[in-house]
């Protein structure tokens, strides 16, 4: 783990000041040694388990229960994390009352959530229906969640979904639609019944529409006015919102590139300082759970990965009771560390094993990162170029949430991070550089005033 040297600047005048981080302890303290926030009382901190091939995780009854209807899609998005998934043979109606009738065996609680995804889930809408129905009267108080790509709607479907209480996010980019995939809010007949959805949830605030940030469709203020517009709802909720992990080449194409992190990441401070994300689930989220974790003094050794996928009481399952690694993969898949996405079943839950995992605590940058608190270790399948690629797309994702929440703390902007990370990420936002475009100490040189309020 590591301490860190933060320069930040009063976005007014450029007075710089300086302030010291601890990543493991979550201590921010100025020069003089004195917190910049005094801790809060919180419950005692239970360990994440560092999960990985060498250090597999068991999994007990689950208080989120993730159910794979299958991995068909009528859609084929540019950067979808199943988009080359191996697929196992798909369930049906038919293996609807086995998974029921077994549920006692592994169940021994109930859950507080239960998640129905696909693929897309309504393909499956017949398998779908009889499932979440007996579900529900299974466990009467569980909160049951879909996430669609909302072309396959209907006025039965819309009425059905209302009756039974779920939350659903629809999956759609806003302006960068069209670099995700088709966009069913082009078509009327599919349009009038995502909006004919929204007008039966919002009231409830049970839906939302989940979009993804990439290197075509970088602008979070943007994506919000698109949904603004659209709904007319000056707080519609955006779900997701962060920048996409690269799982394929292609999510390697729409990954920022070197010379696009630092524009990125001025733009994306700016929109976030200035309220235009403020319903970007992503922006908010993230910036309180930092500046809690400064509050609390959280301690990295109570971070799992952020997908909470490493959790013993977090389960995704497909109708056939295979344990998986989670949701987006298939009993027929290996994750790149060699091991197999099948991880078990629930028949003998004693015996399933995460291995496909790799916790941040064994990556290499992951412990000496000032963004740690934030990010979370991107994703905790991912290896190679992949992670890579990834690692520096969450990076540049955290940084402008990691400046918000510190300028929150403080009313400064901090714009140097010295310590043990890459020397590239040490100059966060690029203000100073020297001409040749090498980071230079920030008492070399003045800093010019780019930071202001809109």
């Amino acid at each position: 783990m590591a301490k860190f040297i933060l320069t930040a600047i009063n976005p007014e005048n450029g007075q710089r000041t300086h302030f010291h981080y601890d990543n493991a302890t979550s201590e921010l303290t100025r020069e003089s040694g004195e917190p910049v926030v005094h801790a809060v009382e919180v419950a005692k901190r239970v360990e994440a388990p560092a999960v990985s091939k060498q250090t597999p995780l068991g999994k007990s009854s689950p208080r989120t229960l993730k159910i794979s209807l299958g991995l068909s899609c009528n859609y084929e998005c540019e950067y979808c994390s199943q988009r080359f998934v191996p697929r196992a043979v798909e369930t049906n109606p038919g293996d609807v009352q086995a998974f029921i009738d077994g549920l006692d065996a592994w169940v021994t609680s109930p859950p507080e959530k239960v998640e129905f995804w696909g693929g897309e889930p309504l393909v499956y809408i017949k398998t779908m229906r009889s499932l979440a129905e007996a579900i529900k009267a299974k466990f009467p108080k569980a909160d049951l969640s879909v996430i669609t790509n909302g072309s396959l709607l209907s006025d039965d479907i819309n009425e059905w979904l209302d009756r039974m209480g779920f939350n659903v996010g629809i999956s759609h980019d806003g302006p960068g639609q069209h670099v995700r995939g088709p966009d069913p809010l082009k078509d009327s007949q599919q349009r009038a019944a995502i909006m004919a959805l929204y007008t039966r949830l919002a009231p409830q605030r049970r839906i939302s529409f989940n979009a993804m940030v990439n290197r075509e469709n970088v602008s979070r203020a943007a994506i919000q006015r698109f949904f603004i517009e659209l709904t007319g709802d000056h707080m519609v909720p955006i779900g997701e919102g962060s920048f996409v992990d690269a799982y394929d080449e292609d999510g390697i194409a729409h990954s920022l590139q070197p010379d696009e992190l630092h524009a990125y990441r001025n733009l994306a401070f700016h929109e976030i300082r200035t309220g235009q994300a403020a319903n970007v689930q992503a922006v908010s989220s993230k910036t309180a759970s930092f500046v809690n974790s400064i509050r609390s003094r959280r301690p990295a050794s109570s971070l799992g990965q952020k997908c909470g996928m490493d959790k013993s009481d977090s389960i995704a399952v497909d109708l056939r009771g295979n344990v998986l690694t989670c949701q987006n993969v298939s009993a027929a898949s290996t994750a790149p560390n060699g091991q197999a996405h099948r991880i078990g079943h629930v028949s003998d839950l004693t015996a399933v094993k995460l291995d496909t995992a790799t916790h941040w605590s064994k990556r290499g940058d992951c412990p000496n990162c000032p963004m740690l608190q934030i990010c979370q270790g991107s994703c905790m399948f991912l290896e190679g170029p992949l992670w890579d690629r990834s690692c520096e797309n969450a990076f540049s994702d955290a940084v402008p949430i990691f400046a918000a929440g510190f300028e929150f703390l403080t009313g400064l902007v901090p714009i140097y991070i010295d310590g043990p990370q890459r020397d590239d990420r040490k100059d966060i936002f690029g203000f100073l550089r020297s001409d040749q475009g090498n980071a230079v100490s920030p008492s070399a040189k003045r800093f010019p005033i780019r930071v202001v309020a809109a």
